[in-house]
């Protein structure tokens, strides 16, 4: 179905951009300031493909009736951006176990989406034949 497609996608995008963000604030951290530029414009593409797996979580919702990927999605989604508010502000006692809790969960999702599952019981007439 094309809809699971592309919230995996989505997915899997938000993904690689998110597990960027500590590698550019560690590059930061070693002394290269352009590292805090780099950490802050990987801020801005995770904040922008969170936003489109949102939409996608929804589509989700609606096509194939399943709300886990949406509930999932807004939980992560709510966290990056008080992680996004509160590192633009500075507060790095929120922003740094924030971060890692954003990475953590988006990990997590990402295994349960592209987790096969069990598959649907055959048909009877498929069964027969």
């Amino acid at each position: 179905m094309l809809t699971g497609w592309a919230m995996r996608a989505v997915v899997s995008a938000h993904t690689a951009a998110i597990f960027g963000q500590p590698v550019f604030a560690g590059v930061y951290l070693s002394g290269d300031f352009d590292g805090l530029r780099m950490h802050a414009a990987g801020a801005d593409v995770v904040t922008y493909i969170g936003y489109a797996q949102l939409v996608a979580a929804i589509a989700v919702w609606v096509r194939i009736r399943r709300a886990w990927p949406f509930l999932a999605t807004l939980a992560v989604v709510a966290a990056e951006t008080v992680q996004y508010l509160a590192g633009m502000k500075g507060a790095l006692w929120l922003h740094l176990p924030l971060g890692v809790l954003t990475v953590a969960g988006l990990a997590v999702l990402f295994v349960a989406v592209w987790w096969p599952g069990p598959r649907p019981a055959a048909r009877k007439a498929e069964a027969d034949a």
